[in-house]
């Protein structure tokens, strides 16, 4: 038996419960492939908050604490201010919000790239703050020696090719990429060389699905699309994206929801009350007693 916070739902407070911890561990995830064949595909959604995670987690295998909160919940323009401190303090919450799913948390920019020694404090630092099972960097060949070194040292890593959103400066964008030989080629190596360093997962961001596909078939651990193909061994986006919190998504987003609609129709109807003076009423409010 373990311990854990757990948000009890008719208090909306954080209270010690002991329940016996059945989370999936990183050897699973990877396990999912087995010779090159992936049954059932894996299913990552990004979560930031513990009650995010407490409706998510049950339905997903991975609980992606992605540094794309810069822009979901700082309305950050890109990804690059983002800091370990904000990165640690959301994982931990993820953690505390979940039992079941793999929980994974960005490097942020800035925190990894200068070598395999900056790598391993700034993962440690993250990994003892929140209680998250695996960090994730983004990076190809450049940074296999980096993964290396952290697999190594008992830190999981999950890969990250393609459109590498902290490259944004260098890149130039967010379009797909890919799109002549010699950038195709080196997106399927990238994923190689990560998969031989040890990554136990690879995501593979907004490249040609002929790509995908090959870059799947050419690694041994599971690949993670988001703007790819379904021929992943799995699929992740943005929660907040995929529910229709925002006007504009991007083109490999499916918005199953509209919760932003459900939002301010519903603050449309308190603000009317609250005008008229109809909310609240006795039901809300305390009256005396005989």
């Amino acid at each position: 038996m373990s311990t854990t916070f757990q948000l009890d739902t008719s208090t909306s407070r954080a209270n010690p419960t002991p329940q016996p911890m059945k989370r999936l561990t990183v050897p699973k995830i990877r396990a999912h492939k087995a010779d090159g064949e992936t049954r059932e595909p894996l299913v990552m959604l990004t979560a930031y908050t513990a009650r995010q995670a407490q409706l998510l987690d049950a339905h997903c295998d991975i609980l992606l604490v992605g540094d794309s909160l810069a822009q979901v919940i700082y309305g950050l323009p890109t990804t690059i201010p983002v800091t370990l401190d904000m990165m640690a303090n959301h994982a931990a919450a993820v953690v505390r919000g979940s039992y079941h799913s793999v929980v994974v948390v960005d490097m942020p920019f800035g925190s990894y790239e200068q070598s395999p020694q900056q790598a391993f404090e700034s993962a440690t630092f993250l990994l003892k703050q929140s209680g998250a099972a695996a960090v994730k960097l983004e990076g190809g060949e450049q940074m296999a020696e980096t993964v290396a070194f952290l697999n190594q040292r008992g830190i999981p890593v999950m890969g990250h090719v393609g459109l590498t959103p902290q490259a944004v400066n260098v890149l130039g964008g967010y379009g797909a990429r890919g799109r002549d030989d010699a950038e195709a080629t080196k997106i399927v190596g990238d994923a190689q060389a990560l998969d031989k360093a040890g990554a136990f997962a690879i995501v593979l961001e907004g490249v040609l699905e002929p790509i995908a596909i090959e870059a799947t078939k050419t690694v041994s651990c599971p690949t993670i699309g988001i703007g790819a193909s379904a021929q992943c061994d799995g699929q992740v986006l943005v929660t907040e994206d995929m529910l229709g919190m925002f006007d504009r998504v991007p083109r490999f987003v499916k918005k199953y929801e509209d919760i932003a609609g459900v939002i301010e129709r519903t603050v449309v109807k308190y603000a009317e009350e609250v005008r008229a003076r109809s909310f609240p009423t006795s039901d809300q409010t305390y009256q005396p007693k005989g």
